[in-house]
């Protein structure tokens, strides 16, 4: 068992003094292995240039939808546009025919206190006439009555009594 140990230690320290031994290999690069190595190099080209061309149709395609979509806000943009300035355009319109219709309202309210101030001063008239002439006549009459009262003296104590 000794020599087993021994002929361990001895391969332990020859293969940490000479490491190659321990990973030799053959390292034979043959024709074969660069033709291999060229038709992997020449498939990596072919696929990054199909990744190349994928990613350009991509991003064109891309584009192309970015502008389908620009268009169609810009589009819906318009048309909302249009349709509040046509609903602006109608509350304008409809304001307009009620100031219309309020100038029109308060004009008839203002013929309407004209004519009842003319009627009223042309109805009242002919009345302040009438009592005009009623207190001039009363007067009148009471200025005969006082003439009268002087000379009897009825007439004076009835004249007393009404209070004239």
């Amino acid at each position: 068992m000794k020599m087993q140990v021994r002929a361990a230690i001895l391969i332990l320290l020859m293969s940490a003094i000479f490491p190659s031994w321990v990973y030799a290999q053959e390292t034979s690069f043959t024709q074969q292995d660069r033709d291999r190595l060229t038709r992997v190099e020449e498939g990596l080209k072919a696929t990054n240039q199909r990744i190349e061309d994928s990613t350009r149709a991509t991003n064109q395609h891309m584009e192309d939808l970015t502008k389908a979509t620009n268009q169609r806000m810009e589009d819906s943009t318009r048309a909302t546009n249009q349709r509040m300035e046509d609903g602006f355009n109608a509350i304008n319109h409809r304001l307009n025919d009620l100031y219309g219709f309020m100038y029109v309202l308060i004009s008839g309210m203002l013929t309407l206190v004209g004519f009842v101030l003319w009627d009223r001063r042309t109805t009242i008239a002919p009345v302040v006439r009438k009592n005009i002439e009623l207190e001039e006549r009363s007067d009148k009459m009471e200025k005969t009555l006082k003439e009268l009262a002087l000379n009897d003296p009825n007439i004076a104590e009835a004249l007393k009594h009404s209070g004239l």
